[in-house]
């Protein structure tokens, strides 16, 4: 099989070259397709996750680890999905590329391979029969039920294999919080200290996350990439996610500075999606923290119906699922008591108490100041308004939440003649709980600093 890659790091071209593995690899192929049940012709892995950083040729792998199966388990009739038009192969088989189909497939003498392109054919994928299966990118799946469908078709094979690239339950696996002998997990990150923090500015942690270091990975590149990280906090988050494979689903330390923080909650539907925030504000840069809270009873069939990434949110910690039909005011209350914990000097939460009376007694009771903040849209307004202003200037920072960022993007503003403005979600089915938290926070903020003497310098700041 030739290369994939286009070149060495040194230039050299690779095309029509043999594909050399590195020792990572070799790893993975060898407990993949090496480990057998004794006695038996049954492989024990039939699922592997490998979740490394990107550009280290785990696609170029799994390709071409699924091709390789295929010509193995030829005589059971191979079906795989997979892109073979660069591997020379194009006058053995029949391919089809239109708009019905985009599939490959041919006999071997002994066997046969047919190879199909999923995403050209979502009307098929309820009778799938495949013995290998690749699922590239799999954080970016909106719900389960396409992986389930995928990994199910395997059912009629022995040594069926789902190969997944990148996913929080391999995690769960490697710790010991779930046991599953079926799977093989594959994972590099960066060390990360005991208050989360990682040295990522260090060459050392990033050979640890990257098995192909020096290989497809430039050393000079990924540090010119930390140290743009350092110096600018909105790429922080992403390069430690996309390079050192280190998700900062919490604060952890970024946040040891002299903030006054002020709250706001949406708990209008407590069956559905409710939303906290806190939001502060740090030498002209805004800074919003929210978390989302949803019934784990409703979550499935909403996840699907809706296309809401519920559990992945939960898997990166910015929702916590409730186990009952409906929210609970005291785990909203608890997770403001448990940001105070950690040291977040939360000053007020603005609350419309028509929308749960029992959790504006509750946060009393847990001595916060909350203040009743009526949800008109002449009030909302001024927090839209400000919210508006901060991100056109560069000045909003929101951690990367994937749950704000889906909320915001599902905001339909609606110009008034008074020039305040009126939101509203776009479609009925989707969501904006998060961003509405933000608004009712960030109004508790511009309420404080108006009353306060400083209100003007920093508003003209």
């Amino acid at each position: 099989m030739q290369n994939l890659l286009l070149e060495l790091l040194n230039g050299t071209p690779l095309r029509g070259e043999p594909f050399l593995l590195e020792p990572w690899q070799k790893f993975i192929i060898y407990n993949l397709v090496g480990i057998y049940y004794a006695g038996t012709q049954i492989r024990k892995y039939k699922e592997a996750f490998i979740f490394i950083p990107r550009k280290n040729g785990k696609t170029r792998l799994i390709a071409a680890l699924a091709w390789a199966l295929a010509l193995l388990e030829r005589k059971s009739g191979s079906k795989i999905y997979i892109n073979i038009r660069q591997m020379g192969e194009a006058d053995t088989f029949r391919i089809l590329d239109n708009n019905q189909e985009h599939s490959i497939s041919g006999e071997l003498g002994d066997g046969s391979i047919f190879i199909e392109a999923l995403a050209a054919n979502p009307d098929k994928q309820d009778s799938l029969n495949s013995n290998i299966q690749i699922l590239d990118e799999l954080h970016a799946y909106k719900n389960a039920t396409q992986y389930n469908v995928i990994r199910e078709s395997g059912k009629a094979y022995t040594n069926k294999l789902c190969l997944g690239i990148t996913t929080k339950y391999c995690q769960k696996i490697l710790d010991g919080t779930v046991k599953d002998e079926q799977y093989f997990v594959f994972i590099t990150k960066a060390d990360e200290k005991e208050d989360g923090s990682v040295d990522y500015t260090n060459p050392v942690e990033h050979e640890k996350a990257n098995p192909n270091y020096g290989v497809t990975i430039r050393p000079e590149d990924i540090m010119n990439d930390a140290l743009q990280a350092q110096n600018d906090p909105q790429q922080r988050k992403d390069f430690l996610a996309k390079s050192l494979n280190v998700y900062t689903s919490s604060m952890k330390s970024y946040f040891n500075i002299p903030i006054e923080w002020y709250g706001g909650a949406d708990l209008a539907k407590l069956h559905d999606l409710c939303a906290t925030a806190l939001y502060g504000t740090y030498k002209d840069v805004d800074i919003v923290i929210t978390h989302a809270f949803f019934p784990i009873v409703a979550a499935h069939t909403k996840a699907e119906e809706d296309n809401i990434p519920l559990f992945g949110w939960q898997d990166d910690g910015w929702l916590t699922m409730t186990n009952s039909p409906v929210t609970d005011h005291q785990t909203v209350v608890k997770w403001f008591i448990d940001m105070r914990k950690k040291g977040f000097n939360i000053k007020q939460v603005g609350f419309d108490r028509k929308f749960g009376r029992e959790f504006f007694l509750e946060m009393k009771r847990a001595s916060f100041r909350i203040e009743d903040t009526p949800q008109l849209y002449h009030y909302k307004s001024e927090g839209f308004r400000h919210i508006e202003k901060k991100v056109k200037a560069g000045k909003f920072y929101y951690l990367h939440s994937d749950a704000y960022e889906y909320c915001v993007q599902n905001v339909h503003a609606i110009e008034q003649v008074d020039d305040a403005v009126r939101y509203q979600k776009v479609l009925p089915t989707q969501r904006i709980d998060l961003f509405d938290a933000s608004v009712f926070a960030c109004m508790q903020m511009l309420k404080n600093l108006a009353k306060s003497g400083t209100a003007k310098k920093w508003l003209e700041g």
